[in-house]
């Protein structure tokens, strides 16, 4: 048995031919683990999740997944084989109800819906209250509900989650934080790409912080609040005095 539900080793990946946005990336999660990245704007995190979503080229390197070589697939063979994605933006369907969005989630297998509905359902309650609204009426921490929700529906090992505070205030900020630890408690695997440093790494087992394409600095949580120089290059002096 793999050691690892998610491996990226030495990827190099880029959208634009000649152009290297990762320059060797190794990442790896465990079966459970709680995982993030952060870094500063420009340094590749979300291209991270891309290059494993088949969504940019993959120049060299490999990424696996439970021992499988995944490199290059597809985003929809991916979700078949248990990896859930959650994009920043446009991570929901406006015009279509809650529910809706939720069956879009599990159309590969909608004899389950009404399972998985009662799943998602009890991690975010309020989407059972507002099951009939359309989605484009929600607030944003709402959408965001909805976006993870939708991405649970097929139950995945392994959940990708690319920026899931961005454009919330603090307040919906935390509670998007309280709910991804809440999914991972139930078994789910997660790696997120993050801008809130500091709350990233309060909510992640370990973290990985990149910059220009490269890893900079790996380790817990906890290590890399505490680090002096991921402190003074990435988090900033409040950070000495969080977490």
């Amino acid at each position: 048995m793999t050691t690892h539900i998610l491996r990226v080793d030495e990827l190099v990946a880029g959208y634009v031919p000649g152009v290297n946005i990762l320059n060797g990336v190794n990442i790896d999660v465990a079966p459970g683990e709680f995982v993030g990245i952060i870094g500063p704007n420009g340094a590749g995190k979300s291209t991270v999740l891309k290059a494993i979503l088949g969504e940019c080229a993959v120049r060299s390197g490999h990424v696996s997944f439970l021992g499988d070589d995944i490199t290059g697939k597809r985003s929809f063979e991916l979700v078949e084989r248990g990896i859930g994605y959650v994009p920043q933006t446009r991570n929901v369907f406006p015009s279509l109800s809650v529910v809706e969005n939720l069956e879009m989630g599990c159309f590969l297998r909608p004899k389950v819906f009404d399972e998985r509905f009662e799943y998602v359902t009890s991690i975010f309650p309020r989407l059972k209250e507002r099951a009939t609204s359309r989605a484009g009426s929600l607030s944003g921490g709402e959408r965001q509900m909805v976006a993870m929700g939708r991405a649970l529906m097929l139950d995945p090992k392994l959940l990708l989650l690319d920026e899931p505070s961005a454009g919330l205030s603090p307040v919906l900020q935390d509670e998007v934080f309280v709910q991804c630890r809440e999914i991972n408690k139930r078994g789910i695997s997660i790696l997120m790409v993050e801008q809130n440093a500091r709350r990233c790494l309060q909510v992640s087992h370990r973290a990985y912080v990149l910059d220009q394409g490269r890893n900079a600095y790996t380790g817990t949580g906890s290590e890399l609040l505490r680090d002096p120089n991921v402190i003074k290059l990435y988090l900033g002096t409040l950070a000495k005095f969080t977490g």
